[in-house]
């Protein structure tokens, strides 16, 4: 499996987490974390993890391609809901995990 992690900057993690995971759970199958929730697309999967002042996103995929495809769907949805805060998903380059 290759990777990537996002530190998205907001003042309310756990809310877009929430959403997040709600609107994704629709299409997809998302499961509870400690932190966050696990969000299981047919190419990957996601984890959306709250921390205090920011969400971390990481995107796991068996090849490149995959990847690219978890990272739009978590990182798009994401800055769609949060158009107004003006959140910004940037994806670290692909790593082993």
């Amino acid at each position: 499996m290759i990777g990537a992690r996002a530190q998205v900057r907001t003042d309310a993690p756990a809310r877009y987490a929430k959403q997040l995971a709600s609107h994704l759970g629709r299409k997809a199958t998302v499961e509870e974390l400690p932190d966050g929730h696990r969000i299981r697309l047919t190419v990957g999967y996601g984890d959306v993890l709250v921390r205090d002042d920011h969400l971390l996103l990481v995107a796991a995929a068996p090849d490149l391609d995959a990847l690219a495809i978890v990272e739009r769907v978590i990182g798009g949805h994401l800055e769609r809901f949060g158009q107004r805060a003006e959140l910004v998903v940037e994806w670290s380059a692909p790593e082993n995990l």
